[in-house]
């Protein structure tokens, strides 16, 4: 880095940085097998002719959320905002998959 910052900070930083990529890859790995579980969701929901969202369901898990995050010390607002992008991604998928559009694997 620089001349006048120390090793020891330097050496710290990679440490902490290694964990961070380390956590990084790990919630990859997780949201990877969470989508393969919601594209089984819908093709069942496909099959059985239900709708893509489930709107009560949401509201469910993101009270669930909000308080996991709230114990967990995390802003359970930027918790909410993570868990509605991900519920809007799977929402298209199960649209994609119920017009044939989608192929799961």
């Amino acid at each position: 880095m620089s001349d006048t910052i120390p090793d020891h900070a330097v050496e710290r930083l990679t440490s902490i940085r290694e964990s961070i990529d380390n956590i990084d890859a790990a919630l990859v790995h997780l949201l990877a097998e969470r989508f393969k579980f919601t594209q089984l969701v819908g093709v069942l929901k496909a099959e059985a002719g239900m709708p893509a969202s489930d709107p009560e369901r949401e509201k469910v898990q993101i009270q669930r959320l909000r308080a996991l995050a709230a114990d967990s010390r995390l802003d359970p607002d930027f918790s909410e905002k993570f868990l509605n992008f991900i519920v809007a991604e799977v929402i298209h998928h199960h649209e994609r998959i119920a017009s044939g559009d989608e192929v799961v694997r």
